[in-house]
């Protein structure tokens, strides 16, 4: 069960993950030890998995954004297996979702440039078969959020 202070505690580490124990602890008005120990519990009961950085993707090389919409007519097991291999075995796959409605999966790449694409699409389709793809280049981010609300946490 979270409280108040936890949940603030959850919106400033997604913040910055970095930011000092005595800041934290000043923020919710708590003892840094206190705050400390806080932390510790949240990582312990899982609400805290992992601490990363988030990177410039420009400076880093990675400028574009592609989202590519994947139909298949395959479902079975073994097929699944090999879908989850090949799309976690391309970096450039950042993120994948199964859908719900006439689509089966959303892929999100990041890329150097559009012409790119051609290379991972080649490396997908050599390592499974896929009905459909269709790519969609984004042409701006309006909203990227990296931390999630945390009032829904009972």
């Amino acid at each position: 069960m979270l409280d108040e202070r936890d949940r603030k505690i959850l919106d400033l580490l997604q913040a910055n993950a970095e930011m000092a124990v005595n800041d934290i602890a000043d923020a919710v008005a708590l003892s840094a030890s206190a705050c400390s120990r806080r932390i510790a519990r949240l990582r312990e009961d899982g609400y805290i998995t992992r601490s990363m950085a988030v990177l410039d993707r420009k400076k880093v090389g990675l400028p574009t954004t592609v989202f590519v919409i994947v139909r298949t007519g395959k479902h079975e097991a073994g097929w699944l297996d090999q879908f989850h291999a090949a799309v976690s075995a391309i970096p450039e796959i950042v993120e994948v979702h199964r859908l719900t409605g006439n689509f089966d999966y959303v892929l999100k790449l990041v890329l150097p440039n559009v012409e790119h694409y051609d290379v991972i699409y080649r490396r997908l389709v050599g390592r499974v078969e896929l009905f459909d793809m269709s790519a969609y280049i984004s042409m701006e981010t309006v909203k990227l959020a990296t931390g999630v609300p945390t009032n829904y946490v009972d």
